[in-house]
């Protein structure tokens, strides 16, 4: 069988990107390592039934993943994987074919790869983004739950969502006028355009305008404008970090019509620390909006599989005022959300529920 070949995001410097063998009755690892990230790749070989001797110091290393070409050879007996972890104990692996695309902006890595499992899917900084096999799940739970609850939405932002899942389903109402999308890298909408086609499709709709800029900086000055904002943002860290603050979340509150509608990912409150990431930003959009409710999603690749959302408005409430006849009546093909799913994602867990109570402050019968 003809040996495949799978491209490395970056030259192995010197000194850096191998590890010694972790030693097993079955087989011996490679690590590709990019420092300060918390994704790897592994190169793994199974050794022969021969008992072939391991491959234990750095230039033999060095000689199998490709010193100067930073390429994998990948034969019968090796597979190429990739690595995220979602605590220090924890940790996802999906096992890649080829990778399509590699690059780094200003402000950070950007990476596309194929799967067998999950299709083509985008990492950032070594985090996966979103998934072909699952996105569905997370762009249809961030559009059509709002989309399903205001009578009149025409005018929408979306803040993040480079990769313009989100535009996609917006697009699918004709009686949106306008959708402007912020996205702070250009590359990450580039890379999507070319690699991630079925996702990105959106990205051509003529009602769409697209800037290239921080989403807070575009929204501290808007005011009185938007029916609906989307905050599809990646988590609290690197280039989104500012769109989980207070003052973004007071931007937004101001930037919406008197009836508007934010949503926006909310984190996992699985595990300690997205727990505690998923507490801080619910905090602040409590303190900034008067109706405020989370609902949610099981999205396989992300952090436990459990996605929370948060639904502010200044005046919807997100069950009581559900048109999902209406909705129904639209006829919007999806392959997730439905309008009895919709009431059923806001009854949350119990743990979840204690946890959100902790900042909460609820009017009786809300």
């Amino acid at each position: 069988m003809a040996s495949k070949r799978l491209s490395l995001p970056q030259k192995l410097a010197d000194g850096h990107g191998v590890c010694g063998p972790c030693h097993s009755p079955s087989f011996e690892r490679w690590r590709y390592i990019r420092a300060g990230r918390s994704a790897w790749f592994i190169a793994q070989q199974a050794l022969d039934t021969h008992g072939n001797q391991a491959l234990n110091n750095r230039k033999q290393a060095e000689k199998l993943i490709g010193e100067d070409s930073a390429i994998v050879e990948r034969r019968q007996d090796m597979e190429l994987w990739f690595s995220q972890q979602h605590t220090p104990e924890v940790q996802l692996s999906i096992r890649v074919n080829k990778q399509l695309y590699s690059g780094e902006s200003s402000l950070q890595r950007i990476d596309v790869f194929e799967s067998p499992e999950f299709g083509r899917f985008l990492a950032l900084d070594g985090r996966v983004i979103l998934t072909e096999k699952d996105e569905f799940i997370y762009h249809e739970m961030i559009v059509h739950v709002p989309m399903a609850v205001h009578p009149n939405v025409r005018k929408v932002l979306v803040v993040g969502g480079g990769d313009g899942g989100a535009v996609r389903e917006l697009a699918k109402y004709p009686e949106i006028e306008q959708i402007d999308l912020v996205e702070i890298d250009e590359q990450v909408v580039q890379a999507c355009m070319e690699y991630l086609p079925k996702v990105s499709a959106g990205l051509g709709d003529e009602r769409l305008y697209i800037y290239y800029e921080d989403g807070l900086k575009f929204v501290r000055n808007k005011e009185d404008m938007y029916d609906l904002i989307i905050v599809d943002s990646t988590g609290p860290f690197g280039p989104g970090e500012g769109l989980f603050t207070k003052e973004f979340y007071d931007s937004c509150y101001k930037a919406l019509k008197e009836d508007g509608i934010m949503v926006n990912q909310h984190e996992s409150p699985f595990y300690e620390a997205d727990a505690a990431s998923c507490l801080r930003a619910h905090k602040r959009i409590v303190e900034s909006f008067p109706i405020s409710r989370v609902y949610q999603a099981h999205i396989p690749t992300y952090p436990s599989g459990y996605r929370l959302f948060g639904f502010a408005s200044r005046r919807y409430h997100p069950i009581h005022d559900l048109e999902g006849e209406k909705w129904l009546e639209r006829g919007i093909e999806t392959k997730y959300y439905t309008p009895r799913l919709h009431e059923g994602a806001f009854c949350l867990p119990a743990y979840v529920e204690k946890l959100l109570r902790k900042v909460e402050i609820r009017d009786e019968g809300t």
